[in-house]
Parts: C-alpha cells; structure tokens; sequence
C-alpha cells in the first residue's frame, strides 16, 4: 500500500482506532502498540482496502490484534504460574537424560545412533540425514521410528 494512503488512513482512524484499543486493553502504551502495529502492517503488506470498508477493516483489525495480546498474557502468566508451582529438579532430568543417553549407545545400531543425533541434536531434516547417510527418506523414518520405539519402550513402558 502506498505512504500516502497509509497517511490519509492514520489522519482519519487513529483516534478512533486507539479508542477502540484503549477500552479493550486499559493501557495506553499496548493501545497504541497495536495501532502502530497495524500500521506498520499495512506499509509492509499487500493489503488493498476499498474506501466503503477500511474503517470497519482497521476497527477489527484493532480488537482483534488486542484480544491476541490478551491471550498472549494470559498464557504467559499461566506458563510462569505452572513453573512456579513445579519447582525444575534439573539433577533428576540430567539424570534421566545420562540414562537415555546410555540405552541409545548400548542398545541401538551404529546407523541408528548416527541418525538420531543428526535429528535430534544437530537437527537436521529428513531430506538431509538421507543424503549424508546415503540412504532414502523412507529408510531415514523407519530408523528413527525404531530407536524412538525402543526408547517408548524402556522408558515409558505403561505407554503414558
């Protein structure tokens, strides 16, 4: 979309729009994040609007950028609410991880433990574990869905 449209646009619905944002959010600042937002959207996107719809489009636009930002929050509060509940016991997961580690080294094939490490920790695609193992995408899934089935099996026996 072309600057001066953007500009004509701002002229015309900022206030509007933030008032919209401000009775959604309580916050000034966030109100007018999400304005700007929008905005800088509008700038960067192919967006067209017709004249008889930009106004209803950047009003919904705005709530829904804003009810976005509310469940953003409160995931995020939810999130730091369970950590905080469940203190990390780091030792038991390096413990538990050393274990895993072991089973991989002691129970799986040489192909097998190579191809888990360029998934699971150089991660690498499919498409390149064949081509660095010579082999095919298919046979690149059947290993990892083996080493992965075995480990199921040792550690999560009950299937939970």
């Amino acid at each position: 979309m072309e600057r001066h449209i953007i500009q004509r646009l701002f002229k015309q619905h900022y206030a509007k729009m933030l008032r919209v944002a401000r009775t959604i959010l309580y916050d000034e600042q966030e109100s007018k994040d999400v304005v700007s937002d929008i905005f800088e959207s509008l700038l960067r996107g192919q967006t067209v609007l017709m004249p008889d719809t930009e106004e209803r489009y950047l009003l919904t636009s705005v709530r829904n950028q804003c009810l976005k930002r509310i469940r953003h929050q409160e995931t995020k509060l939810r999130m730091e609410t369970a950590s905080a509940a469940q203190p990390s016991d780091a030792e038991g997961e390096n413990d538990r991880l050393i274990e895993i580690v072991e089973f991989v080294v002691s129970h799986l094939t040489e192909q097998e433990q190579r191809i888990f490490h360029l998934r699971f920790t150089e991660g690498y695609s499919y498409e390149e574990i064949a081509s660095t193992e010579g082999i095919s995408r298919v046979a690149v899934w059947k290993h990892l869905s083996h080493a992965l089935k075995e480990i199921r099996n040792r550690f999560n026996p009950k299937g939970l």
